[in-house]
């Protein structure tokens, strides 16, 4: 999926609260020239929001969502406990966000420090941004 990238949560969610950031820039610019795609546990960890902005709900309608490949799981588990036994943080949903990224080979956006474990271990490609 070339020139494809992933958001996480977090930067969805500082999206929907017009909080500044170069990663909310950049998954607008993503969004605005359809280059964004969607882990599946980021569209269900978005809509779980009960005070969710209607406009997101519209967006995650419209976007790609990056499809569950072979074998997901397994992989999934076995990156989590990669880094759960050099004991850094590795929460599941975080892991499932990383494998779906990793799998199709498209960078992160993020302003969760604890991808910085997936990428180093386990081969994520992260967009490197500063959030003001």
């Amino acid at each position: 999926m070339t020139n494809k990238i992933a958001a996480d949560t977090s930067t969805w969610v500082a999206f929907a609260n017009n909080q500044k950031g170069e990663d909310v820039v950049l998954l607008d610019d993503a969004i605005q020239s359809f280059n964004l795609v969607v882990p599946p546990l980021v569209i269900t960890e978005l809509l779980s929001n009960p005070k969710q902005n209607p406009i997101v709900d519209r967006l995650l309608q419209e976007l790609k969502t990056l499809p569950i490949t072979e074998e997901y799981w397994q992989r999934a588990g076995k990156n989590r406990r990669i880094l759960l036994n050099l004991k850094h943080k590795a929460k599941i949903g975080d892991a499932l966000i990383a494998q779906s990224c990793i799998d199709h080979d498209v960078p992160l956006l993020t302003r969760d420090v604890d991808f910085k474990h997936f990428q180093k271990y386990c081969g994520l490609k992260l967009v490197n941004t500063k959030v003001h």
